[in-house]
């Protein structure tokens, strides 16, 4: 059996993968970890949940809440939240951990499963293996008044927005925004984030039903976002996924603006205000080599890591740093967060548009994107990604044939079974024919 835990916490087709056993058991054993490491010494722990709208959210969440309480665990129910308000109230509350029930961008059916530590952070690798660990050893019940006690966490949604908007360095008045909530956590809160911060706001898949999440619309379907924006005549475009933990943009012509360029605004303007510590930003080695050409040329040091904002935000930490993300729109400011928060990526992007007075297409233009294509390869087994001699044979070809304007990262997906394979070249026709050539290598070689 292979880990139970991915890049980004458990997650598997709900009531399949992903059951109201498992998630039970997962909730009760992150408590017994948590509690053996000492976070709870002295008191009763107390734990904050919130999910997003799915249907299996519903049940997920009832399993994880009564597994935290028969551990003698205090719950405070919160509800659909995003998962970064999750964290921040983990942390604002001063509670022991925080759950939160979501896949994030992926489609309706998934679901997952994310801790968060005393703190507001997630949960290391080490800590994450001690509890599918402790899920398969016996433990003592509590009875009586040793049991966990719920109830529900009125105004969570307020609080969050609260924080949002004094993070703020300058208002939006002036600037109307489109915003795309993917029919997600943030469906209520982001359009009351923009509009306090002052932004007129025009918000689009705000009606979650618990099937429509992420449903052609979103930060993973752009297209309604970037027709929305020309349509409305709006300055800006910000589009959040299913849980509102990544942002991505679309500027006034309707042409996207993805997480390198955000984070390449946001850098620059960090810069400029003397708050970018040591001159430096954390990004992925998923960036795209533009972003590296343009720290670069502007003085901006870069630190890479792997994929996945938890280890941005070990680099961001290990360093003092203060920014970091993905091009996926994961984007960590450790000043006011400790995970990437789309809506706080997209209200500092738009204070950045407002304060300077330029548009969001003008700033975005400060880096110029190199050719890249993305080929997701599904069907294959992803763990023999390291050992296929084949494989390894046809990505030092591609690299010869690139040479220093291009390269190749292939790698498996922490959260979906799956291979990505990424180039990047001088051309894009270049780009897509290396791609698509790597990825049937894939197929035949993983197959």
């Amino acid at each position: 059996m292979g880990r139970l835990f991915g890049t980004d916490g458990v997650r598997g087709l709900a009531n399949r993968d992903l059951t109201a056993e498992l998630a039970l058991g997962l909730a009760a054993a992150a408590a017994h970890v948590l509690g053996d490491a000492g976070e709870f010494a002295g008191h009763r722990p107390v734990a904050v949940v919130g999910r997003d709208g799915r249907a299996s959210g519903e049940f997920l969440s009832a399993a994880v809440v009564s597994g935290l309480a028969s551990a003698g665990v205090d719950v405070l129910d919160a509800g659909v939240l995003p998962t970064p308000a999750v964290a921040y109230l983990t942390e604002s509350l001063g509670v022991d951990l925080g759950v939160m029930l979501s896949a994030s961008h992926n489609p309706m059916p998934d679901n997952g499963i994310k801790f968060f530590a005393r703190g507001g952070v997630k949960l290391d690798d080490e800590v994450e293996d001690a509890i599918e660990q402790r899920m398969n050893e016996p433990w003592e019940r509590p009875t009586g008044r040793d049991v966990g006690r719920i109830r529900r966490l009125e105004g969570a949604t307020e609080r969050y927005v609260d924080h949002l908007v004094a993070s703020l360095p300058h208002s939006l008045d002036g600037l109307k925004v489109v915003v795309d909530c993917a029919h997600g956590a943030a469906f209520e809160a982001a359009p009351a984030a923009l509009r306090r911060a002052g932004a007129e706001v025009v918000a689009i898949g705000a009606s979650p039903d618990g099937w429509n999440i992420n449903d052609g619309c979103g930060s993973t379907h752009l297209e309604l976002l970037s027709a929305a924006v020309v349509e409305h005549g709006a300055d800006v475009g910000i589009a959040l996924d299913g849980d509102a933990d990544r942002c991505l943009a679309i500027d006034a012509a309707g042409r996207t603006v993805d997480g390198d360029q955000i984070l390449a605004i946001l850098a620059l303007a960090m810069l400029d205000r003397g708050e970018l510590v040591g001159g430096t930003v954390v990004s992925t080695v998923m960036a795209n080599l533009g972003f590296r050409i343009a720290m670069e040329r502007d003085g901006v040091r870069i630190v890479e890591t792997a994929v996945g904002d938890r280890y941005v935000l070990e680099a961001m930490k290990d360093g003092g740093f203060v920014l970091g993300g993905e091009q996926s729109g994961h984007v960590i400011m450790l000043g006011h967060a400790t995970t990437g928060d789309g809506m706080l990526t997209g209200l500092h992007l738009l204070a950045r548009v407002a304060q300077s007075g330029r548009p969001v297409a003008e700033l975005a233009a400060a880096m110029q994107r190199l050719p890249q294509v993305l080929v997701n390869v599904s069907g294959v087994d992803k763990s023999r990604i390291s050992t296929s001699a084949e494989l390894a044979v046809a990505v030092a070809a591609a690299e010869a044939e690139l040479g220093a304007t291009g390269r190749v990262l292939l790698r498996p997906s922490g959260t979906e079974p799956l291979v990505r394979v990424m180039v990047e070249a001088a051309g894009p026709e270049q780009a897509r024919d290396v791609a698509d050539r790597l990825a049937e290598v894939v197929r035949t070689s993983l197959g």
